[in-house]
């Protein structure tokens, strides 16, 4: 017990801020909680963005949780990818069993029951505040980084944008893109070359092909009206709470590349629409991503730039994103050194690649002389988990074995009447599942061929009919008498009248012949 001053004294030192804060816990040493060694995050480095990482069932869920409740109580909108299905309890009270009771009590602290202001959102038919974006929002850049395309490929998609918008022709959903592409591939293919050169139809097949690939995984219920505002992500409640938007995402699982997609132009919407504001006391919004790994799974080497570089440059604007994932392996190391907070759950070590996991992510911690890191994350127990953050002057907090709050809110799913409530009554539920189909490029272009259809058979009508007038004779008009069997029928019977007239004569009929003998 020895060592249970000088570690209280380094948690204290290390865990106290002039700012506003938050306990999380308390630390933990040689297995037992040790009074008074509080540990909490101030709210002034919540920008700095962070990591929840540890196996299936130790607990990284419920941390996120308590850290949205923080937030919300501090009137912080939260913004949560809910891509097991199992964050909605949220918005419902939770309830005290002996387990948690116990906990509060070892932790000194009281559990109030609360629930949480909440607005359920999907990108898909699920249940739930409609999310969309249009094409034109997107952008050539972002589109051609999604789609996987190379620098001649985006270049051409660039052409394409530039020509939509000069010719007035909005680019709204994907079967917009998709006609505009039919369309310089074939009919406009003349009229876009006279002005912004060469078109190569083995790109515009290319990509057509990127296109499809992307509608196959579910991109068309994404794109197109009404766009989703950043503004709306960003809302505090009547009671003076943030606003938890939890984002429906569960069926996402088997279609990384639409929910890495949806996850860029979020971040990139929310980068070019926020002001720079430097470091707030607060952050103006926090997003927390689960199953992160998602997003990195599929992502081309371009896309990881981007996402690297708006996380650089995100938290200027006063956002803070948090990636929980279940190897912190699964972040890219560009991308997990920019993360200020970290929170390691238990790790398991099964076979020799799990040990060698465990020991690079040891080595991503502060050396610490209270615990031998390599060894510990694999014996943390449940809602227990080492903890390091930036302080205000950006130095990485001592590393603490720290025993966690559990959440206030329910700890389960909400049911299927619950979420219909919580959607009813949202303020902007129906601001964004009306159904719109505003004429844009598909519509203007259909247009446009059936219209160039319809001359062109009109065209060859009228060619056809100076045609035949071409084959009539330039002389004057055929009489009635001019035909060859009339003649013929007028000449018959006017010998038979004057054979007859000249018989009554005795003029007619046949000679007689004079007798020889």
């Amino acid at each position: 017990m020895a060592d249970i001053n000088p570690f209280l004294d380094a948690v204290k030192s290390g865990y106290t801020f002039k700012g506003e804060s938050f306990k999380i816990g308390v630390g933990m040493l040689n297995g037992e909680v040790v009074p008074g060694a509080d540990v909490s995050i101030p709210f002034r480095t919540l920008n700095r963005h962070g990591l929840i990482a540890g196996a299936t069932g130790t607990g990284k869920t419920k941390t996120l949780q308590v850290l949205s409740e923080c937030l919300s109580d501090a009137s912080v909108p939260v913004l949560l990818m809910d891509i097991k299905g199992d964050l909605s309890g949220i918005a419902a009270e939770g309830s005290a069993n002996d387990k948690i009771k116990e906990r509060y009590q070892k932790l000194n602290m009281e559990y109030k029951p609360s629930a949480f202001p909440v607005d359920l959102l999907t990108l898909s038919q699920q249940k739930g505040v409609r999310l969309r974006a249009t094409v034109s929002e997107f952008g050539p850049v972002l589109l051609s980084k999604i789609l996987g395309l190379n620098d001649t490929q985006g270049g051409f998609v660039a052409m394409i944008f530039k020509y939509c918008d000069d010719t007035k022709l909005p680019l709204l959903d994907l079967k917009d893109f998709t006609k505009v592409l039919q369309y310089v591939s074939n009919e406009g293919k003349a009229e876009l070359e006279k002005t912004y050169g060469k078109i190569s139809t083995t790109s515009t097949g290319t990509i057509l092909r990127k296109v499809i690939e992307l509608q196959q995984q579910g991109a068309d219920l994404f794109f197109g009206e009404k766009s989703f505002e950043v503004d709306d992500l960003m809302r505090i409640n009547d009671d003076g709470r943030g606003m938890i938007s939890i984002v429906r995402v569960t069926d996402l699982q088997d279609r990384p590349k639409l929910f890495s997609t949806f996850m860029l132009q979020l971040l990139a919407e929310l980068y070019a629409t926020s002001p720079e504001e430097g470091d707030l006391d607060k952050p103006k919004l926090v997003l927390f991503i689960d199953e992160a790994h998602l997003i990195f799974q599929e992502a081309s080497e371009a896309l990881l730039q981007q996402i690297e570089t708006i996380i650089k440059l995100i938290r200027s604007k006063g956002i803070g994103i948090y990636f929980c994932t279940q190897n912190p392996m699964d972040v890219p190391a560009s991308v997990l050194a920019q993360l200020g907070l970290k929170v390691q759950h238990a790790l398991r070590a099964f076979t020799a690649a799990d040990r060698k996991v465990i020991k690079q992510t040891a080595d991503n911690y502060p050396e610490t002389t209270f615990y031998k890191t390599e060894d510990l994350i694999t014996q943390l127990g449940i809602g227990e988990a080492l903890v390091t953050i930036l302080n205000e002057k950006g130095i990485p907090t001592p590393l603490v074995h720290c025993m966690l709050c559990s959440p206030r809110s329910r700890m389960d799913i909400l049911s299927e009447m619950e979420i219909d409530a919580i959607v009813n009554k949202s303020k902007i539920a129906a601001k964004y599942n009306q159904v719109i189909d505003s004429q844009s490029a598909y519509e203007i272009l259909t247009d446009k061929l059936n219209e160039a259809a319809a001359k062109a058979e009109e065209d060859k009508k009228q060619a056809d009919q100076e045609k035949e007038e071409k084959k009539r004779p330039a002389a004057k008009e055929k009489g009635f008498f001019d035909d060859p069997t009339v003649r013929s029928m007028t000449r018959t019977a006017g010998n038979t009248i004057v054979r007859s007239l000249l018989g009554a004569l005795g003029l007619g009929g046949r000679s007689r012949k004079k007798s020889l003998f």
